[in-house]
C-alpha cells in the first residue's frame, strides 16, 4: 500500500512522533493507522527503557486542588530545557489531574492509572520520552485533605508547598506556604525533629565548645544555647516570618488564633545526585567513542 503525505501528517498529529518514524511505522503497519500508532508506542517503550538509567534531576512541581483535597507531584526530566517544554508541561498537568481524580496511593499505581484522554500515565510517559529524547520519571506525589484552611504556593515550577492550618484564614495559610517555600523548615516544631538529627548536632556542638578550653559547666551552657538556636532555625514555629522578620511564626499564629497542622514542601531534584562532568572530559569521552 502506498503511504501518502496526508497519512504521515495524520499519524504525526496523533502521536507527535517524527516524520520519518511515522512513515516507517505506517509501512510496517501496511497503512493501518491504529496499528501504526501501536508500532510507535512499542518503539517509544523501547526508547524509554534505554533512557531509564539516565539521571532525571530536573523537572516540574505541579499542585492541583478541588473541594476535597489538594495534590502535589514532582515529575522529573534530565534538563531544564525539556522541563520548560510545552509537551512536558501538558503531561505534568494531566498527571496531577489524574491523581486528583483517581485513587492511586503510590507511583507504581499512578503509572497504571488513566489520564483524561484514556491513555495510562505510563503510556503517555513513554510516548513523551520518545518525543523529547530524555528520560522522564514520576518521582513522588502526596495528597492533602482539605481540613481547616489550606494554603498553596508555587515558586515557578521549581518549588511547591501546601500548608494546612486550624483557625486563621486562607490568606494566612498562603503566607505560611510562601514562608515554607523560602525558609525550608524541617518540621513544624521541636517535636518533629528526628532524634538522630538532634543527637548529631549536639555532638558536633559539644566537640566545638570543648575546644574553647572552658569549664564543663560553661561548655554545657554553650551547647544548650547552640541547640536552642539550631531548633529555631529548622522548625517552622521558631523561624522569623519572611514578610516580617521581627515576628516569628509562633507569635504570628498566636495572634491569629491559629495552629499549623502540617505542611508539604517539594523542590525539584532535592536529594537526587546529578552527575557533574567536566566539559573537557565530556569532549574527550566523545572523541574516544568515535576513535
Amino acid at each position: 500500500m502506498s503511504i501518502t503525505a496526508s497519512m504521515v501528517k495524520e499519524l504525526r498529529e496523533r502521536t507527535g512522533a517524527g516524520m520519518m518514524e511515522c512513515k516507517k511505522a505506517l509501512v510496517e503497519a501496511a497503512g493501518d493507522m491504529d496499528k501504526a500508532v501501536e508500532v510507535l508506542r512499542m518503539s517509544g517503550q523501547a526508547k524509554a527503557d534505554k533512557k531509564s538509567g539516565r539521571v532525571a534531576a530536573d523537572g516540574r512541581i505541579v499542585i492541583k486542588s478541588n473541594a476535597a483535597q489538594a495534590v502535589i507531584v514532582e515529575i522529573n526530566s534530565e534538563t531544564d530545557f525539556v522541563a520548560k517544554d510545552d509537551n512536558f508541561g501538558v503531561f505534568a498537568d494531566a498527571v496531577a489531574e489524574s491523581i486528583l481524580a483517581g485513587k492511586a496511593d503510590d507511583v507504581e499505581a499512578l503509572a497504571r492509572q488513566k489520564l483524561a484522554d484514556g491513555r495510562t500515565v505510563e503510556t503517555a510517559r513513554t510516548e513523551l520520552v520518545a518525543k523529547v529524547g530524555e528520560n522522564i520519571s514520576l518521582r513522588r506525589f502526596q495528597r492533602v485533605p482539605k481540613r481547616g484552611n489550606l494554603g498553596i504556593y508555587s515558586h515557578g515550577a521549581r518549588i511547591g508547598v501546601i500548608v494546612t492550618i486550624d483557625g486563621g484564614d486562607v490568606e494566612l495559610a498562603r503566607d505560611l506556604a510562601m514562608h515554607v517555600a523560602a525558609a525550608n523548615p524541617v518540621c513544624v516544631d521541636e517535636r518533629g525533629v528526628p532524634a538522630e538529627t538532634l543527637e548529631r548536632e549536639r555532638r558536633i556542638f559539644a566537640e566545638q565548645a570543648a575546644e574553647s578550653g572552658k569549664p564543663a559547666a560553661i561548655v554545657e551552657k554553650m551547647v544548650s544555647g547552640r541547640i536552642a538556636k539550631f531548633l529555631k532555625e529548622i522548625t517552622l514555629l521558631g523561624q522569623p516570618f519572611v514578610k516580617d522578620p521581627d515576628v516569628n511564626i509562633a507569635s504570628l499564629l498566636k495572634k491569629a488564633g491559629a495552629t499549623v497542622t502540617g505542611f508539604v514542601r517539594f523542590e525539584v531534584g532535592e536529594g537526587i545526585e546529578k552527575k557533574q562532568q567536566n566539559f573537557a572530559e565530556e569532549v574527550m569521552a566523545q572523541v574516544n567513542q568515535r576513535a
